[in-house]
């Protein structure tokens, strides 16, 4: 098991991770640094607790959209599939139409 340490707002964080996992987990703490300072440079000075409170929260704001986004691309994905098969079922109809009207011309 590795340990990385992450610098957030100038403080340094050990964070303990998978051997294979040590270059994901230090650009997540340079994500988690960079939303951090974007705070700080809204709010001025605000303690760690409330600031990492505040980063959490916008995290799970983005990860809440985008589950909305992927739930509303899977629906259309849904009703796309829905769109094709009603397609490819009138596509079999008109097939059979058509077989049938030339069953009709080569017995005329």
């Amino acid at each position: 098991m590795a340990v990385v340490t992450i610098t957030v707002n100038g403080r340094l964080y050990e964070i303990a991770c998978d051997d294979s996992q040590t270059a994901r987990v230090q650009e997540l703490g340079g994500e988690v640094d960079s939303r951090a300072q974007t705070l700080l440079k809204q709010l001025g000075n605000v303690p760690d607790a409330r600031l990492l409170v505040m980063v959490g929260l916008m995290f799970a704001d983005e990860l809440s959209e985008m589950r909305e986004q992927l739930k509303r691309a899977g629906d259309d994905v849904a009703a796309a599939a829905e769109g094709d098969q009603r397609l490819a079922e009138g596509v079999e109809n008109l097939a059979g139409r058509i077989e049938a009207i030339a069953e009709r011309l080569e017995r005329s």
